[in-house]
């Protein structure tokens, strides 16, 4: 009898654990690397800590031919390739790489028995591309392996010197010995370009990093762009990395040229990431449209310039005094020289269920140069006709331009919108004496300062 219900709790105990040792099997993380599938221990995770995605760096510098050493005492993986060596340390924001400091987004861990270290280190560091499929909890990595060398002049040198790197006007401009194109790879989560330049050293350029080490540009002025990040990546053979880290920003629409001794990355056409769907947080939500873009300059000013140009500059400072409003949730239907149509900025505001629409907007009168002064724009709706009434007011007292008067129009982005909306004719561009006035930084701070300050007293705020 006592064997009988022995043999009946070890069926059930097998029943219980059966199901349990299944569901572990399927939804154990996998690893791919260059197509092959990596043979994962049991206690091998690929594991998400504080929305890093983090996994096991000894198999995978294994699987590459590295070298890889534990310091159990001092809690430190040791990764030789050649005379690149990184040194990481548990617990540790930061690493050694051929014995420069750079800062890791997550410290490595330990988990069951394993060293984990962030899926970006390993893209950046090591020469990898990366890709996570959340959904199927499988690691994608794929040596990114930079194109063969340009063949060398003849008498020249095979080595390419990198003499410049700049970002000016959303253009990332590398200035080397001759035209070169790099090896290009987007990577996800964060958003990222990253281009090698084969067969490249740096020359004498400013901020020269040294070997191992990163050094960065400065895009404090670019909102879509979080970093630019550049390092010697290898020595032998020489091979200089770039990364490009973007905010709230895509990176479909990139295009590349080259020229004599440049190369050009033009990031105009990248795709900021807008919320399109309404935002639920008891803020008042503000759409400012800066008019044109792109490849529409809008209207030509006196000395040539461009309205675009004038209405991105303005817009950008209403956008800076917005941002410290705590009550408003401000949108920006462009925040680069890029064009969005009519249509996508009514559609923008509409979905968003904007609060306030405001369009900006330099004047033009071709067959008139004398003609000058500030009209504002409403369509049909008693609330677009009181926000314009508002904000026309506050213009003319801030600039002291002619009153030209608040006036009733079909265009576009103002009739088909569905809140209070409102396109600003500030000043004439085409007369040169308000030209002069409304690219003047002091009258575009007051004209930001009036365009605030009508749209709160508007929203009651």
């Amino acid at each position: 009898m006592k064997n009988a219900i022995a043999v009946f709790l070890l069926s059930v105990l097998l029943v219980l654990l059966l199901p349990l040792h299944t569901h572990a099997a399927t939804n154990q993380t996998r690893i791919i690397l260059n197509g092959q599938e990596l043979s994962l221990p049991k206690d091998a995770e690929v594991v998400n800590i504080e929305n890093n995605i983090m996994i096991p760096i000894r198999i995978v510098a294994e699987n590459l031919k590295f070298n890889v050493a534990w310091d159990q005492a001092n809690q430190n993986v040791n990764i030789q390739e050649g005379d690149h060596s990184i040194l990481l340390t548990v617990g540790k924001n930061e690493a050694s790489i051929s014995n420069n400091i750079v800062r890791l987004n997550a410290a490595p861990q330990i988990v069951q028995n394993n060293v984990v270290v962030p899926l970006r280190f390993v893209s950046e560091q090591m020469g990898l591309g990366v890709a996570w499929n959340n959904s199927d909890k499988i690691v994608t990595l794929a040596s990114m392996k930079p194109a063969p060398p340009s063949p060398a002049p003849e008498n020249t040198t095979a080595i390419n010197l990198i003499h410049d790197i700049t970002y000016v006007n959303n253009q990332l401009i590398v200035s080397l010995d001759h035209e070169i194109n790099p090896v290009i790879t987007t990577l996800k989560n964060p958003e990222r370009i990253v281009m090698d330049f084969p067969a490249t050293d740096f020359g004498e350029i400013e901020n020269k990093p040294v070997a191992g080490a990163m050094a960065s540009l400065d895009t404090s002025g670019s909102p879509q762009i979080k970093d630019i990040r550049y390092s010697l990546y290898n020595n032998n053979p020489a091979q200089v990395r770039i990364v490009i880290e973007l905010n709230n920003a895509t990176a479909s629409n990139y295009t590349q040229q080259t020229s004599t001794g440049k190369f050009i990355l033009d990031l105009s056409m990248v795709n900021s990431s807008v919320p399109t769907s309404p935002i639920h947080n008891g803020k008042k939500i503000v759409v400012i449209d800066a008019g044109h873009g792109g490849t529409d300059p809008g209207t030509t000013s006196f000395t040539q310039n461009h309205e675009k140009d004038f209405t991105l500059a303005l817009a950008l400072k209403v956008q800076k005094l917005l941002q410290n409003e705590p009550n408003i949730e401000l949108i920006m239907t462009r925040d680069t020289d890029v064009y969005p149509t009519r249509s996508e900025r009514v559609k923008l505001a509409n979905d968003l269920k904007a609060d306030v629409f405001v369009s900006i907007h330099g004047n033009n009168a071709p067959l008139s140069s004398q003609a000058k002064g500030t009209e504002t724009y409403y369509y049909q709706r008693a609330s677009s006709k009181e926000l314009a009434t508002i904000i026309h007011g506050k213009l003319i007292q801030a600039l002291g331009f002619s009153d030209r008067g608040v006036k009733n129009e079909s265009f576009q982005v103002i009739r088909e919108t569905t809140m209070a909306a409102v396109l600003l004719e500030i000043g004439f561009l085409s007369n040169q004496e308000e030209e002069q006035a409304m690219m003047s930084e002091i009258n575009q701070n007051k004209a930001a300062q009036a365009i605030v300050d009508g749209i709160k007293e508007y929203l009651g705020l």
